[in-house]
C-alpha cells in the first residue's frame, strides 16, 4: 500500500518505466487502476532488483571471505547473547524493507550462521534504518525515537532467541542447505579466471532467485491490490472504535499490507495525529513492516509452514506486547 524505497535517485527509473508502462503503453485510464499497476510494475522491477545485486554480493562474499570462520565463533563461543545483539544492529543499519532483506537471511542460513541469529537480523532490519531513524526524530522527537529503536532491537534479539532455542533448522527449505562445496582446492579457486569466478556466482545467485520468483510477483500483486482499492480513512476509522483491542486489531489490519519503515512512518504520524494511541500506532508499523503478507509468501519458499508459523506467531505477540507497552508509558 505505501512505496518501500532506499532512495529517490536509485529506483527512478523503475518509477519512470511504470509511469511510462501505465500512460503510454497500456493507456490505463481509471486512477485506481493504474496506480495499482504502477505499483506492481515499481515494485516488482525495484525487489528483483535489489534481490539480483543482493543475491550476487552474498555469493561473492561466499566466494572469498571465510565465513565458515564466523560461523564458528558465533557456533563455539559463549557470547551470552551478544551474537542476537550484533544481528540486530546489523539488521538496523541496513536499509531494506522485509522482502528485500530475505536475500541475505538466505545468505547467513547458506553460511550456516545459527538460525536464531538470522532471525533476528530479519526482524530488525526492517524495522529500523537510518531514513526511518531521522523521519521519527522529526515526527515524533528523540525520545520516542530511542524507545522505538529500543523496541525494535528487542524484538530482534527475544524473538531471535526463542526462534533458536526452539531448534527449527529441519523446517528450513532443503535447496538452501545444498550450497555448493566451501572448502575448495585453494590451487584451483586461484587459477580461476575473474570470468569464470562472476559465471559461478552469477549462477548462484539466479538460482536463488529463481525459486523465488513466483511468490515475489503473487506477494506484490497482492500489495497492489490492497494499494489501489483499500478505500481513504479504512484504518483510522476502526482503531479509533476499538478501544484496548485496538492494538491486536492493528496488527490484523497490518498484515495484508507491505511497505518499510520509511514508507509508512507519515501514514502513522496522521493516525496519530487523528486521535490513535501511538503505541497502537506504531504496532501498525511494525507488523507492516515485519509480518507483511507479501513477505509470508516469499519466505513460505525459504521456510516449511511451522517455522513460518512460529516466526509470525513470536514477532506478533512481541509487538502486541510492545503496543501496549507504549500505549500505557506514553
Amino acid at each position: 500500500m505505501f512505496p518501500c524505497v532506499l532512495t529517490v535517485d536509485i529506483f527512478y527509473p523503475f518509477a519512470v518505466i511504470a509511469t511510462w508502462l501505465v500512460d503510454d503503453v497500456f493507456r490505463i485510464s481509471n486512477a485506481t487502476l493504474a496506480g495499482s499497476v504502477d505499483f506492481f510494475v515499481y515494485d516488482t522491477l525495484k525487489i528483483f532488483f535489489l534481490i539480483l545485486v543482493i543475491t550476487h554480493i552474498m555469493s561473492l562474499l561466499r566466494y572469498y571471505l571465510p565465513i565458515e570462520k564466523l560461523r564458528d565463533f558465533l557456533t563455539s563461543h559463549q557470547l551470552y547473547g551478544l551474537d542476537y545483539v550484533l544481528a540486530t544492529i546489523f539488521g538496523a543499519i541496513t536499509p531494506f524493507c522485509s522482502c528485500s532483506s530475505i536475500p541475505l537471511f538466505i545468505g547467513f542460513v547458506q553460511a550456516r550462521i545459527p538460525l536464531g541469529v538470522t532471525f533476528a537480523f530479519l526482524i530488525t532490519s526492517p524495522l529500523i534504518n537510518e531514513v526511518a531513524i531521522g523521519l521519527f526524530i522529526g515526527l515524533f522527537g528523540l525520545k520516542i525515537t530511542l524507545l522505538y529503536i529500543t523496541a525494535g532491537m528487542a524484538i530482534g534479539v527475544v524473538g531471535g532467541w526463542i526462534l533458536g532455542k526452539l531448534r527449527m533448522e529441519k523446517y528450513v527449505a532443503d535447496f538452501v542447505w545444498k550450497l555448493p562445496e566451501q572448502k575448495e582446492n585453494i590451487i584451483a579457486q586461484q587459477s580461476r579466471s575473474k570470468k569464470q569466478i562472476a559465471q559461478i556466482v552469477s549462477k548462484e545467485a539466479m538460482n536463488i532467485t529463481k525459486k523465488i520468483a513466483l511468490y515475489i510477483f503473487v506477494g506484490v500483486g497482492i500489495g497492489a491490490v490492497i494499494h489501489g482499492y483499500v478505500p481513504q480513512g479504512f484504518f483510522e476509522t476502526y482503531l479509533q472504535k476499538a478501544g484496548i483491542w485496538s492494538v491486536p486489531l492493528a496488527v490484523i489490519l497490518a498484515v495484508p499490507l507491505y511497505s518499510n519503515a520509511s514508507g509508512v512512518i507519515p501514514i502513522i504520524q496522521s493516525l496519530i495525529a487523528k486521535g490513535v494511541p501511538i503505541g497502537t500506532g506504531l504496532a501498525f508499523m511494525m507488523a507492516v513492516v515485519v509480518l507483511s503478507l507479501p513477505e509470508a509468501l516469499i519466505l513460505k519458499k525459504v521456510l516449511k509452514w511451522q517455522l513460518l508459523a512460529s516466526f509470525f506467531g513470536i514477532v506478533t505477540v512481541g509487538i502486541i506486547i510492545i503496543g501496549y507497552l507504549f500505549n500505557g508509558i506514553l
